[in-house]
């Protein structure tokens, strides 16, 4: 069985059309054309472009791409931001979030003196219903033989199956810490890594494309990770804990 998985996007369009293209060229290599493709959410925030990334993954999904499309936290307060009022803090357009970028993303001055409600208004009119619609259709996790996807890790010791959205979007130190075996690969992002990680029990891809680092991906074939680099496959060994 092989498939993709790619890290945190992050409004980075350009990086997650040249992750794509290093996909397409692994495809050709291999003869698949079927794999599917995971992405682990956040497509949105910090990132100059995140109406293109939400363009470009939504257009491709329609026209038949093998993608499946995880939600990620910053998804989840982008979505909560414009469809629920009472959500609709300020906490998403802080400055360590990057709501700010995404809405001047789609021309929104979220800068000048202006009220919360203006500008939470102003998003519900420019913001097109197609991405509200794309963020609502995200998926909170897949688990297939040996893999489970989601966007920032489990609750450890809680079946995959019984698995919370709240822990699947948010969740950090308690999943990091465990080293025992979920019964499962757990493939996420959420939190930035140096290098594509491979802890044995878990399978780390954000590599801080948020942060102005690089987006990562990985194909998978059974038990062996290779990462999608420039220059082709690279092996990704388990460390040791």
């Amino acid at each position: 069985m092989r498939c993709y998985a790619i890290g945190d996007v992050h409004g980075h369009l350009e990086k997650l059309e040249d992750i794509h293209r290093r996909i397409v060229e692994d495809r050709a290599a291999t003869g698949d054309l079927d794999a599917p493709v995971y992405h682990l959410g956040d497509y949105v925030d910090r990132g100059p472009d995140a109406p293109g990334v939400i363009e470009y993954l939504a257009t491709g999904k329609a026209r038949g791409a093998p993608w499946v499309l995880l939600r990620g936290n910053h998804d989840a307060m982008m979505l909560s931001y414009l469809t629920d009022p009472q959500a609709a803090a300020a906490h998403w357009l802080s400055n360590n979030i990057g709501g700010s970028e995404t809405l001047a993303g789609y021309g929104i001055d979220v800068w000048s003196a202006r009220t919360r409600t203006d500008i939470r208004q102003e998003a519900r009119r420019r913001v097109p219903n197609r991405h509200v619609e794309f963020l609502t259709g995200l998926q909170n996790a897949v688990h297939v033989p040996g893999l489970f996807f989601c966007h920032a890790g489990i609750r450890p010791g809680l079946a995959l199956t019984q698995q919370k959205e709240e822990d699947l979007l948010w969740i950090r130190r308690p999943f990091h810490d465990d080293t025992r075996d979920h019964g499962a690969l757990i493939v996420h992002g959420h939190t930035p890594v140096r290098e594509v990680t491979h802890y044995g029990n878990r399978l780390n891809l954000d590599t801080g494309a948020g942060y102005g680092k690089a987006l990562s991906a990985v194909v998978i074939e059974g038990t062996q990770v290779f990462q999608l680099a420039e220059n082709g496959r690279r092996p990704v060994i388990p460390i040791r804990r």
